[in-house]
């Protein structure tokens, strides 16, 4: 049946890029353009599997690819929509979509005539070269049909009829469940919020932090309750409020509820029930895809290759990451002793930020408290991130208020193409009407109640030569939004996610594909993370934080003696921030390397299961938790990168090694025609080929590990 036409769903959006019509959606629209647009797409698969024509690619695949119009309208708000507003009504909706849109992908991938296709496709190519000595296929082609047979086969489309059907199910299963531990997760964040009623708790904690948790008690009607203040959850174990926070009685109530979350306090976020039954549904579907486990099939579909292969690298770093966690700590624990001789205080987990500022502030004169006056969040933006774009890949930026968003605090650009380092202002209207740009980017950036937490990429709209669609790309931020009328200052880790969430921005912005469904991100997973983090680099630049950290109300700019120290104390710590990162993705390894037959099976088994694991592997150091326990790590039971935490430390050798070679370029590094070949080589090809293959084209050579090592203090 057709999409009422009232639906904003039903007819491609009339505004630029293709926008959808944000102001006109509500959630009762979702459903039957989903429900429409899969029976569509479903018709459309069901007309290539079955055509008498013999297969070529442009009516089989180049037809897969246009195939989808109306899902490729609604699914991405629809995910935008329920991570970054979320809700009871969407996340029923969600609960309720999930397994339909499970179910669809295995009717793709696990059809057999559609394979049959694929093969007879590259068999008629590899029959061409061979007589002909030419292919038919470009290059591109031959890589996106390799992908598509590789993925049918790593599915299960050989499976008999019943394996084929518990297969199905296994799938509907673990989507359920991925599902239902990111609700949890989020309602686990909110239930662990701090209420605050005596203002002296809130002593060493800024006044801006205040009126932020001022706010959150307002927004969340904890006033009414007496609660004055409200220190909010963010996604990770560690808080930023413990840095600052002069309480050891605040600091171990907020470090007490970070870590507890999630495991049976409160019932409604109790996520170790669903962590059980999604390790034994990814154990069984692995052995019964011909994997000994869950970990190795996400190998076989990276880079990596092998769990062998990411083993060896994370476990090769534990002695040397822990070694300097252990000389932090006997660090930290001095100044303990010297601060308060008589109590001689032991450093806990939730005292360490708290001490290793103040370590900081000895050894670098640095108080990353008082610096938060120079990173406000529209300069930090414009001046800082938007302005590398244009130095190194000619990127221009002009702000569009006439375009629909979907949350108060939004802000869209649309983004020109030029030269790099030559462009700094975007066109003028009259010169470049609306519309005539290469897509838009939003910024999402501040924290609201039902948001999940943490920082993403996504997009509205990808890029595709084959559909004549240009990107519309969203950073997604968590950003404690300020009183009416304040500035929104950002802490120096914020100022890290702004840089980093807008190198996938790019990945995104600069894709220049032909497939939709192989455009900007749509990489490995161990690989996806590299641009963002190469992004990072320009944080610290001089000229970069010339620009951008100024002091919000006078606009003197952050001493370049202090400049300096931020990147001498950036390497400090690295023990701590090593050891967390380890903790975390050597135990998202170890929960999906289990066989279904040794997997735990009840609840109660989950904080043993983690606590023996970080044992064995060298880990247990009370005063450094997992970045993610178990019980909130949204990351691999909430989907996404479940067995493959590993891919930001596999990505960090490539991004180094990067780091190393715009470093000898003009400028110190911000050199433009040094971006332009990062930019043409990589950062535009999304996965048009092997993606470690442009990383060699790039660099002449595989990946030094060297510069990580001396990065992370290693060596």
């Amino acid at each position: 049946m057709a999409l009422d036409h009232t639906n904003p769903f039903a007819a491609p959006s009339t505004l630029d890029y293709q926008l959808p019509p944000l102001a006109q959606i509500r959630t009762e629209h979702f459903l039957p353009a989903i429900t429409d647009g899969l029976e569509q797409q479903r018709a459309e698969w069901e007309a290539v599997a079955t055509s008498p024509e013999p297969a070529t690619f442009a009516n089989t695949v180049e037809a897969i690819e246009r195939s989808g119009e109306l899902l490729r309208r609604v699914l991405p708000t629809f995910w935008i929509y329920t991570s970054s507003l979320g809700g009871s009504d969407l996340d029923a909706l969600d609960e309720q979509v999930t397994p339909l849109l499970t179910e669809h992908r295995d009717a793709f991938l696990l059809d057999p005539r559609l394979l049959a296709r694929y093969d007879a496709i590259a068999d008629a190519d590899a029959d061409a070269a061979e007589n002909a000595g030419t292919t038919r296929l470009t290059a591109e082609q031959s890589h996106v049909l390799g992908l598509l047979r590789s993925e049918a086969r790593r599915a299960g489309v050989g499976l008999d009829e019943a394996g084929t059907a518990h297969l199905r199910e296994l799938n509907a299963r673990i989507s359920a469940l991925e599902t239902a531990f990111g609700q949890r997760v989020v309602a686990g964040m909110a239930a662990a919020a701090v209420p605050v009623t005596d203002e002296a708790e809130l002593a060493g904690i800024s006044d801006g932090d205040r009126a932020s948790f001022r706010r959150s008690a307002q927004d969340r009607g904890a006033v009414e309750r007496g609660v004055d203040h409200l220190i909010t959850m963010i996604l990770p174990t560690s808080q930023p409020v413990i840095a600052d926070a002069e309480s050891p009685v605040l600091r171990s109530r907020v470090q007490e509820a970070s870590v507890t979350r999630g495991g049976g306090h409160d019932p409604e976020s109790d996520t170790r029930g669903l962590i059980v039954d999604l390790v034994r549904a990814r154990a069984e579907r692995a052995e019964l895809l011909g994997f000994p486990h869950h970990a190795a099939y996400v190998a076989a579909g990276g880079t990596a290759g092998t769990t062998d292969a990411v083993m060896d690298m994370l476990t090769g770093v534990v002695p040397a990451a822990t070694r300097n966690a252990r000389a932090e700590l006997a660090e930290l624990q001095d100044l303990a002793a010297r601060t308060s001789p008589e109590e001689r205080p032991l450093v806990t987990a939730a005292d360490w930020p708290f001490y290793a500022r103040r370590v900081r502030q000895e050894r670098y004169d640095i108080d990353l408290a008082e610096l938060r006056p120079y990173f406000e969040l529209d300069r930090v933006v414009v001046d800082g991130v938007l302005w590398t774009a244009t130095q190194l890949y000619g990127l221009t930026f002009r702000e569009r208020t006439d375009l629909p968003v979907y949350a108060d605090g939004m802000r869209v650009w649309e983004v020109f193409d030029g030269e790099p380092g030559v462009a700094v202002d975007a066109p003028d209207p009259a010169d470049a009407p609306d519309g005539t740009g290469m897509g838009l980017f939003m910024l999402d950036p501040y924290a609201r109640e039902g948001k999940r937490g943490g920082a993403w990429m996504t997009g509205f709209v990808d890029q595709s030569h084959l559909l004549g669609t240009r990107p519309v790309v969203t950073n997604t931020l968590n950003v404690p939004r300020p009183p009416a009328g304040e500035p929104t200052l950002l802490t120096w880790d914020e100022v890290n996610t702004l840089f980093h969430e807008f190198g996938h921005a790019l990945h995104g912005l600069l894709s220049d594909v032909t497939y939709p469904s192989w455009s900007g991100t749509e990489v490995p997973r161990d690989f996806v993370e590299y641009p963002s983090q190469v992004n990072e680099m320009w944080m610290t630049h001089p000229v970069v934080i010339e620009r951008y950290a100024r002091h919000h109300e006078t606009g003197e700019p952050l001493d370049p003696a202090i400049v300096e120290r931020l990147r001498e104390a950036d390497r400090y710590g690295e023990g701590f921030a090593t050891t967390e990162y380890l903790a975390a993705a050597l135990l998202d390894q170890v929960w999906h390397q289990v066989s279904f037959a040794d997997a735990p099976t009840g609840a109660e088994e989950v904080l043993a299961f983690e606590t023996a694991a970080l044992l064995d592997l060298g880990l247990d150091i009370p005063q450094v938790p997992p970045r993610y326990r178990s019980t909130y790590f949204n990351h691999t039971f909430g989907g996404g990168y479940d067995a493959g935490y590993y891919s930001y430390f596999w990505s960090e050798v490539l991004d180094a090694d990067t780091q190393a070679w715009f470093e000898e370029g003009e400028n110190g590094g911000l050199d433009p025609a040094r971006g332009r070949r990062f930019r043409d080589v990589l950062l535009s090809r999304g996965h048009s080929g092997d993606p470690l293959g442009f990383y060699r084209e790039l660099r002449g050579r595989d990946a030094d590990v060297a510069p990580l090592l001396a990065r992370r203090g290693l060596l």
